[in-house]
């Protein structure tokens, strides 16, 4: 069974985009933007829900044609572009960059992925992601938390209807304060 993985940069108030959904605040350092192309280097399949994907359809295709683009930013841009996608969404009307479009169930198609074979799985976006967490398909946890409070905005985590117990796997500090924590879902 492939392993669900919800990752993404989080205030430490809790939030992944701050009021307006701005991102302003998750520039991350060289070490931490590493760590997040090595990790997209190595998922199998990535998750997006509409709004997330939008932003990042719109970035990494062309990212390698930015006038100030980095060596690591042409590394991750054609990282993400090699990794198969799959888009949840019944607004967009096609996908392109190695992705493939579900307008339907979202949960049950998430399901149906996981049990499809063995290997990781990234789900993106706070939607797509709170979907999948009432309906218990997590597996993983990983929280890159910025010394920042922004007040409101996108929460990491949806309301619940139940606990979940999870077991920290891994903690790691990044340049410039940023705490990378690891849960697995207990069981």
């Amino acid at each position: 069974m492939r392993k669900l993985t919800f990752a993404m940069n989080v205030s430490l108030d809790g939030y992944i985009a701050a009021p307006g959904d701005d991102l302003g605040w998750t520039v991350p350092c060289d070490e931490l933007f590493q760590w997040w192309s090595d990790r997209v280097g190595t998922t199998d399949l990535a998750l997006y829900g509409r709004k997330l994907w939008d932003g990042m359809s719109a970035h990494w295709p062309t990212a390698e044609q930015q006038p100030d683009v980095t060596p690591a930013q042409v590394q991750y841009a054609r990282r993400w572009l090699e990794m198969p996608k799959v888009v949840f969404s019944s607004t967009v009307s096609s996908v392109d960059w190695n992705a493939r479009l579900v307008t339907g169930d979202a949960v049950a198609e998430i399901t149906r992925l996981k049990a499809e074979g063995d290997g990781t799985m990234d789900i993106c976006g706070a939607t797509l992601a709170a979907a999948a967490m009432r309906a218990g398909l997590i597996d993983e946890y990983v929280l890159a938390t910025a010394p920042v409070l922004v007040g409101g905005g996108t929460p990491f985590f949806t309301a619940l209807d139940s606990w979940v117990n999870l077991s920290l796997v891994e903690t790691r500090t990044f340049p410039g304060g940023v705490v990378l924590t690891r849960y697995e879902t207990r069981r």
